[in-house]
């Protein structure tokens, strides 16, 4: 059975690999850090050495783990479902070997019945990864994340990325990022940091990408303002919520808009 998410665009998580390193600012408060240090107490030996104390907090030791069990979920799953890969780490980190990011890309050929979602902050190795396969998969969305304007060359990186569809997360948005050029991206989703820690977003950046995607026709999703209390902080933009997807996207329970 898929694990099932509660992150407002995708529907299930897959997570062959467990470990990661830290590489941005974006990075200092990764949710999926402080839940693998919660997992590596508990015993768990997908997390095993994947975190260690650093002062008052957990942080990336830089070991990865291979879940081999978890290699070939999809093919077991028979609704079709989003699938975000990878929510707990980054598939083209330097740790994870070509042979194991090609096994998964075998997998997502094979049980092509389901969308999945690649998300990665090395949009460099992605691409020369990618571009040695022999064949682009419809049915898997490549993108990259970019929290500031520091970051944002990621975005010309993804560009050349072999894909049928790219998106860019703005999450967490740390900063403007405007004025943003998204020629040959398809989805932009932007969001606000959240959990202890968090660092506050502004209004006037989310706007100036929501127009930038409207100017030039990419789909645009809000997921969160964050904060320490995120759920009271909401999703509401301008009083509405923006569920935006690609128009090509298959979808079994979230309403295409």
């Amino acid at each position: 059975m898929a694990s099932t998410s509660h992150i407002e665009w995708t529907e299930a998580t897959w997570n062959p690999i467990a470990g990661c390193t830290i590489l941005s600012p974006g990075c200092t408060n990764c949710y999926a850090q402080r839940i693998a240090s919660r997992l590596q107490a508990m015993g768990h030996s997908k997390y095993r050495s994947t975190t260690r104390k650093s002062g008052r907090r957990h942080v990336w030791t830089g070991r990865v783990n291979i879940d081999h069990e978890a290699l070939d979920a999809p093919l077991r799953w028979r609704k079709p479902l989003l699938v975000f890969v990878n929510s707990m780490s980054d598939l083209f980190q330097d740790g994870v070997d070509i042979e194991i990011i090609s096994k998964i890309w075998k997998v997502m050929q094979e049980a092509d019945w389901h969308i999945y979602q690649i998300l990665t902050k090395r949009p460099e190795r992605m691409l020369d990864v990618v571009s040695k396969f022999d064949k682009k998969l419809r049915n898997v969305w490549l993108g990259t994340s970019v929290e500031s304007s520091t970051y944002v060359d990621r975005i010309d990186i993804l560009r050349s990325v072999p894909a049928h569809i790219r998106f860019v997360s703005f999450e967490p948005l740390l900063g403007p990022v405007a004025p943003i050029n998204l020629q040959k991206i398809h989805w932009a989703i932007v969001g606000g940091e959240s959990g202890p820690g968090a660092r506050a977003i502004d209004c006037e950046w989310v706007e100036a990408i929501q127009v930038a995607c409207r100017d030039q026709n990419v789909a645009f999703f809000f997921k969160q303002w964050g904060g320490t209390r995120k759920g009271k902080a909401g999703r509401l933009l301008n009083g509405r919520t923006w569920d935006e997807y690609p128009a090509v996207v298959r979808r079994s329970s979230i309403a295409c808009q």
